[in-house]
C-alpha cells in the first residue's frame, strides 16, 4: 500500500501539477472506475489503449469521490473542484516509476519468477508452503504484464517479510521496465517453451530477454536445459545459481 502525496507522486513521475490538492495522501490506485473503493485515498490513472482512453472516465472516477488524477494529456482541469491533477508524458509508465519507487523502500527479500510455462503455479507453490511461517505478498492471479506487475508491487506493505512476483513479457525491451519494478533477490526460471515467442528472433533470444530479470538477483534457480544455460552465461556471467538437468 502506497503513502505518498500527491506531490511527491509528480516528483516520482517527473509530472506537472494543476489543482489545489497537492498534499492529498495517496494510499491505492485504480485505473478502472469499477473497481474504485476508499475513493479519498484513491488515484485515478487514465490509461491509453488500443480500445480504450482512461480519460474518457476522469468525470465517473469523479463523481466516485476520486480527487486525484494522472493523466497523460491535459483536460479542463478546473472543471473538477478541490482536485489535483498530475499531468506526465506516459501514466503506464508513471505507474512503473512509482510502483519501482515504492519497491525500493522495502529491505526484504523478493523472489522473482519468470518463464515460458508455470510462473503462477510455482508462485502459488511457493506461497502455500511458507504463509504458514512468513507474512508474504504476492503477485494476485497472473499480474505479470507492464501493467499488472506495478500493481502486484504496489501491494507491498510494511508488514510483508517476503514477496513473491511474477513477471511475463511478450516482446524485447519489456523486460528492461519490469526489473526495477520487481528488483528480485532471488530468481527462479521456469520452463521455457514455445509459448509467446512470436516477438522474439529466436527462443535464445527470448530466454536472454527473461534472464535480464535476474541482473540484479544474489541467486538464480534454472533448469538447466537445451540453450537456457548457454544463454544464462551470457547474460549473467558469474551469478550464483542452483540448475538441475533433467
Amino acid at each position: 500500500m502506497l503513502n505518498l502525496t500527491a506531490r511527491q507522486i509528480g516528483e516520482i513521475v517527473q509530472g506537472t501539477l494543476y489543482g489545489d490538492n497537492e498534499g492529498q495522501i495517496i494510499r491505492r490506485i485504480s485505473f478502472d472506475t469499477r473497481q474504485i473503493f476508499h475513493a479519498h485515498e484513491v488515484m485515478f490513472i487514465a490509461l491509453s489503449g488500443e480500445h480504450r482512453d482512461g480519460h474518457n472516465y476522469i468525470k465517473k472516477a469523479w463523481d466516485a469521490g476520486v480527487r486525484c488524477f494522472l493523466v497523460s494529456r491535459a483536460i479542463d482541469f478546473e472543471s473538477f473542484k478541490d482536485s489535483v491533477f498530475i499531468l506526465a508524458g506516459d501514466t503506464l509508465s508513471g505507474l512503473q516509476a512509482i510502483a519501482a519507487y515504492h519497491r525500493s523502500q522495502f529491505d526484504i527479500p523478493v523472489i522473482g519468477i519468470t518463464g515460458s510455462n508455470g510462473k503462477t503455479i510455482v508462485k502459488e507453490w511457493l506461497y502455500q508452503m511458507l504463509s504458514s511461517e512468513i507474512n508474504i505478498a504476492k503477485s494476485p492471479k497472473s499480474y505479470n504484464s507492464q501493467l499488472g506487475v506495478p500493481m502486484s508491487v504496489i501491494t507491498l506493505r510494511p508488514e510483508n517479510q517476503l514477496a513473491i512476483f511474477e513477471a511475463g513479457i511478450s516482446q524485447k525491451g519489456e523486460m528492461d521496465r519490469l526489473e526495477p519494478i520487481i528488483r528480485p533477490t532471488i530468481g527462479i526460471l521456469t520452463y521455457m517453451g514455445a509459448a509467446h515467442s512470436e516477438g522474439f528472433e529466436s527462443k535464445t533470444a527470448k530466454i536472454e530477454e527473461k534472464l535480464k530479470l535476474f541482473k540484479h538477483a544474489e541467486y538464480v534457480i534454472y533448469q538447466k536445459k537445451e540453450n537456457t544455460h548457454e544463454a544464462f552465461e551470457r547474460v549473467l556471467p558469474g551469478k550464483p545459481s542452483f540448475s538441475w538437468a533433467v
